[in-house]
């Protein structure tokens, strides 16, 4: 019986503390071929279908309703970013409301620079 009711309590924990994790928005940002070269195409979810999308605090028209998408170009996010920038602020507002959601997207590696050369590699033996 005590087995039993442990069962049940570490259950219930462990959805409690799932819950959170499942209720945050999941954004990507991923290197794709567009019209003028490279783009960045940015992917996430919100609440509302209405909220507005900004990145690093600059206003984008994002497609889509709770799952939306935005494309910007390489020079849009280079200019909008601090040199060599590891991850951009997707920001998500509802209309009218003063609140935001921010959350910090990893940028692929190397896009905004920073990657330095890679002299070695050492893979260790086990």
């Amino acid at each position: 019986m005590v087995r039993h009711s442990l069962a049940l309590c570490g259950a219930a924990l462990i959805a409690a503390l799932a819950q959170p994790a499942l209720a945050e928005p999941h954004h990507k940002a991923r290197l794709v071929s567009c019209e003028s070269g490279d783009c960045l195409l940015l992917s996430g979810t919100r609440e509302n279908p209405d909220a507005l999308v900004r990145v690093n605090g600059h206003l984008v028209r994002a497609e889509g309703g709770r799952g939306w998408k935005v494309l910007l170009s390489i020079e849009s996010v280079r200019a909008w970013s601090l040199p060599g920038a590891r991850s951009i602020a997707v920001t998500t507002q509802n209309p009218g409301v003063q609140d935001s959601v921010v959350n910090q997207v990893d940028l692929p590696i190397g896009m905004l620079g920073g990657i330095t050369e890679l002299a070695y590699l050492v893979i260790p033996q086990r």
